[in-house]
Parts: structure tokens; C-alpha cells; sequence
């Protein structure tokens, strides 16, 4: 508790700074995911993709990160245990934020698609189990985590391989694939649509006190995707539209799936936005919580003014210096894109989080749009797989908990020296 009256300021400028450092790894490593499709694809330039990504993940970090934060992650520990010694919970999310932020600038430099939840997950799950000992760790959580690293790839993935074979068969693989691209161009439409209303209202206008119920969701989602349909046929008719088409860098049909893929990766980044900034501010919600109540721990922070656009731009520095490097492995490293390949990659991505979410699955957005990319390849075949860099991929995603975990413990004991 004294540590918490002397250096009460002090501790929340450091926390500030590491949880800025962190938000520059969600930035660098996973807002990347969310555009690097677009790129890989050719729809839009990287410069492009950074000026939008900046727009949508800036714009759901702020207006819609929320009013209240959850103080630790998804129920990793149990805040009971340190009742007594606030002190040691403020310290440990300190050493959590670092040592998170470390991993994803770490994995950021080589180009690997980590999971920013579970990385800021296993640096908790370690201070917790120094300081107050493993049993004040939920651990049948951590099996749900594990699990994920399977399941929500699989899903996705699944659904990509039907996606593409789908939009080869229905358009590609036909006598006017333009023509067809007109007929069917609009239902893809308003299933996308459908889809990233859902998203967007699910995981991140709820934050803004919009609580609309499971009715309330799909009509609006589906009126939306009415009217997208209706003004999608007339467009995909229109001589602008096929005199652009037949101009276009990716031939007529390949046109229509630019349009959607771009549209489902502003939503993407949005939602993500809204839900992924918590890793960082989080726990210097906490923080700043327990020293302002004078080292009481309180089961939800609430949030400082500052803290959100504190989140947003540290996600907005890291997408701007790194970002380019996880956005090459995802749009160019795993296999080769077209606008419709990487379509079918956002979209089936957009459906595992939107069916995760409704059932409580944890999920990792980016171990979710990698799996959907493998689909894509192996519906192309096992040769168009780039499998070095798959290897590479998975093996981080294993070791992100125990690297967390081990920065975090060495983290925290150089704290507990400074501050003891």
C-alpha cells in the first residue's frame, strides 16, 4: 500500500506509457490483419490501406472503446487474491502490459500474425502465478484458449474453401462470368452487408450504451442488406460500372469482389477497434482505478478521459512504422490473392467472429483470417501454399502464452526492485 501513496502519479505515467507501447503491438501486428488482404490482393496500395485502417480502427477505438473496461482480461484471475496487496496487482499490470507489448513488437519485426488477446492473457496468467500462486489462475479458461487455436482457424478456413468454390462455380467457371458477376454480384452483397451489420452492432455499438437484443440485431442487419441488394443490381448494371469494369486492373468480375472485400475490411477494422483496444487500456484502467480509490479494487474501471485516445493513437503509430510487415505475411506470404480470394477470406472471417461471439467461443481474430487464408490455398491446392511461412505462423501462436508469461515474471521482479 505504501508503494501506491509514494509513487501513486508515478505509477500511473509508467502505466500510461507501457500500455501506449502496448497499443503500438496491437497496431504494428494485428490491426495489419485487417488490411492485408486489400493489399496482397492489389485492391488498394499499402499506403492506402494504412490512411484507411487508421480511419475505421481510430474511429472504433475512440467512439466506441467503450465507457467501462473490464479490468482483467476475460476472467483470467481471480482480483480476490489481492485484496490485500493492491500493490502487487497494480505492479503486475504493469509488467503485463510490457511484456505484451514487447512480444507483438517482437513478432511484428518478423512479419508474425500473433493474437494480441492472448498474448496480453499468458503475461497475466504469469505475474498472477508468482505473486498470489496458480491457483488464483481460472484455468479452465486457458483450455477454452488452447482450443481456439484449432476451432476458429478450422471454421474459417472451412468456410473460405466453400466461399471460393462457390464463386468459382456460380461466376468464374461460366460462358459470361461478367454477366454473372451482374446477377449474383448483389446477393454476395447483401449477405455481406448482412453479416458486418451484425459485427459492427455486436462487437462495437454496444460499447456506445446501444444494447439492441437479438431481434432488434438481425432486423436492422437485414433491412440494410435489402437495400444493399437493390442498389447493388442497378449499380452492377450501369454503363459507369462496366465501362470500369472492363477498364479495371482486375478484369470485370474481379471488380465486384474489390468492392466487397474493401467494404468487410473497414468493418473488420472497426469492430476490431473497438474490442481489441481494451488489451491495452484495460489494465491502465485498472490501474489508474486502484490508486484513485486509494489501493480498493473495484470489479469494473472506469475509464479516464484520456485513456482511449491514449489507445488509439498508440495503435495508430504502430500501424504507420510496422504495420507493413504483418500486412505482407497475410496479403502475400501465405498464398497468392486476387480480390475474390481475399473476399472470401474477410467474409468467412467475419462469419467465425460473428458465430464465436454468440456462442462465448474465445477467439482470435488473427488466428481466424490466417485460417481462412489456408483455405483459400488449399482450394487452389497444397502446392499454392507457401509452407515455411505457415510453420513459422503456428509455432508463434503456440509459444505467445508462455512468452508472455515468462516477460511478464521477469518484468515484474525488475519492478518489484525499483519500487520496494
Amino acid at each position: 500500500m505504501e508503494v501506491l501513496q509514494n509513487y501513486g502519479l508515478i505509477l500511473i505515467i509508467i502505466t500510461a506509457a507501457f500500455a501506449f507501447f502496448m497499443a503500438f503491438g496491437v497496431g504494428a501486428n494485428d490491426v495489419s490483419n485487417a488490411m492485408g488482404t486489400s493489399v496482397g490482393s492489389g485492391t488498394i496500395t499499402p499506403k492506402q490501406a494504412i490512411i484507411i485502417a487508421l480511419i475505421f480502427e481510430c474511429a472504433g477505438a475512440y467512439l466506441a472503446g467503450g465507457e467501462v473496461t473490464e479490468t482483467i482480461r476475460s476472467g483470467i484471475i481471480d482480483t480476490k487474491d489481492f485484496v490485500t496487496q493492491p500493490d502487487v496487482l497494480v505492479l503486475g499490470m504493469m509488467a503485463a502490459l510490457f511484456a505484451s507489448g514487447l512480444w507483438l513488437l517482437i513478432a511484428s519485426r518478423w512479419g508474425w500474425p500473433v493474437s494480441t488477446t492472448h498474448s496480453i492473457i499468458g503475461a497475466i496468467i504469469g505475474f498472477a502465478c508468482i505473486t498470489a500462486g496458480s491457483g488464483s489462475v481460472k484455468w479452465g479458461a486457458i483450455s477454452g484458449i488452447v482450443g481456439s487455436w484449432f476451432i476458429t482457424p478450422f471454421i474459417a478456413g472451412v468456410l473460405a474453401y466453400g466461399i471460393f468454390l462457390a464463386i468459382q462455380k456460380l461466376i468464374f467457371d461460366t460462358e459470361n462470368p461478367l454477366r454473372n458477376a451482374q446477377k449474383f454480384g448483389p446477393y454476395f452483397m447483401g449477405l455481406t452487408v448482412f453479416v458486418l451489420s451484425i459485427v459492427t452492432v455486436s462487437k462495437g455499438l454496444k460499447h456506445v450504451g446501444l444494447h439492441l437484443n437479438t431481434s432488434e440485431t438481425i432486423f436492422i442487419s437485414l433491412s440494410l442488406s435489402v437495400i444493399s441488394i437493390l442498389l447493388s443490381y442497378f449499380y452492377f448494371r450501369t454503363k459507369k460500372f462496366i465501362r470500369k469494369a472492363r477498364k479495371g486492373a482486375f478484369g470485370s468480375v474481379e471488380l465486384v469482389f474489390s468492392i466487397l472485400m474493401l467494404m468487410t475490411a473497414c468493418a473488420m477494422a472497426f469492430a476490431h477497434g473497438s474490442n481489441d483496444v481494451a488489451n491495452a487500456i484495460g489494465p491502465l484502467a485498472a490501474v489508474v482505478t486502484i490508486i484513485g480509490n486509494g489501493g480498493n479494487i473495484t470489479a469494473h474501471a472506469p475509464m479516464a478521459w484520456w485513456v482511449l485516445p491514449l489507445g488509439a493513437l498508440g495503435i495508430g503509430a504502430g500501424l504507420i512504422i510496422m504495420g507493413y510487415k504483418v500486412m505482407a505475411t497475410i496479403g502475400t506470404g501465405i498464398t497468392d490473392l486476387t480480390p475474390s480470394r481475399g473476399f472470401a477470406a474477410q467474409f468467412s472471417t467475419a462469419i467465425t467472429v460473428v458465430v464465436a461471439s454468440g456462442t462465448g467461443l474465445p477467439i482470435s481474430t488473427t488466428q481466424t483470417l490466417v485460417g481462412a487464408v489456408l483455405g483459400i490455398g488449399l482450394a487452389r491446392g497444397i502446392a499454392a501454399l507457401n509452407l515455411n511461412v505457415i510453420r513459422n505462423i503456428i509455432a508463434s501462436w503456440i509459444v505467445t502464452l508462455p512468452v508472455g508469461a515468462f516477460f511478464a515474471i521477469i518484468i515484474y521482479y525488475i519492478l518489484d526492485v525499483i519500487f520496494r
